[in-house]
């Protein structure tokens, strides 16, 4: 199947800030990101823009718009240097006549982007700017527990928009998660412990726990 879906798709090189389509524009083709990061957003009343996703490596997006819709809904634009396998249309609708296996693939990876956008609009209601920053930066960590350190995959203004805050108050989040080991400098984040960091995204944000040497406690961050 894979085979097949390569050999019918056409591999596309993008710049930094190259914009794939616009909010409106015909949804004639579907994106799977070989390198690189792709973010999703719509334009305001004001003309600024709401990020809603934000992609990369190994992710799809847009089969939705090409499968059910006349219209992207949302515009599409390369966050860094990307490499993309475009899937026309016409392609995806014979892969998905043809191919049942195909068509569950596509239905399963537009359940897991509204399974997304539900978890984004949940963590907005009933999460702190904090916490929210938390669960970013343990997502970027594959190990359970111990140190890590990690690249930020792109620009704090991006991180921001994608958390739902404006870029003050992801400083401001920077700042208290300090008190629990983390250390962001440039393009980097050192993280004491991602276990103590993930506990803290997925709990009560009453307090900030943090280590010392020998010592566990609470400490208020109001």
């Amino acid at each position: 199947m894979m085979t097949s879906l390569l050999r019918d798709s056409h591999l596309q090189r993008v710049d930094a800030g190259e914009v794939l389509f616009m909010q409106g524009d015909a949804a004639s083709e579907c994106y799977i990101i070989v390198e690189g990061w792709v973010k999703l957003y719509r334009l305001t009343m004001d003309g600024n823009e709401a990020i809603v996703s934000v992609f990369a490596r190994g992710q799809s997006f847009a089969e939705a718009a090409v499968f059910s819709m006349d219209s992207y809904p949302v515009a599409a634009e390369a966050v860094t240097a990307s490499k993309l396998l475009r899937i026309s249309r016409d392609v995806l609708h014979q892969k998905i006549r043809k191919n049942p296996e195909f068509a569950l693939s596509i239905l399963s990876s537009t359940s897991l982007h509204l399974k997304q956008l539900v978890q984004q609009v949940e963590q907005l209601k009933m999460h702190t700017a904090a916490q929210r920053v938390a669960r970013f930066l343990a997502s970027l960590c594959p190990m359970e527990a111990g140190a890590c350190t990690i690249g930020l995959p792109y620009d704090k203004t991006l991180i921001a928009g994608r958390l739902g805050m404006k870029p003050e108050s992801l400083s401001r989040a920077f700042v208290k998660l300090r008190k629990l080991g983390v250390r962001v400098e440039r393009n980097a984040a050192a993280i004491r412990d991602i276990k103590v960091l993930r506990d803290y995204a997925d709990g009560d944000d009453g307090g900030v726990i943090y280590r010392r040497p020998g010592n566990i406690s609470s400490q208020s961050t109001a």
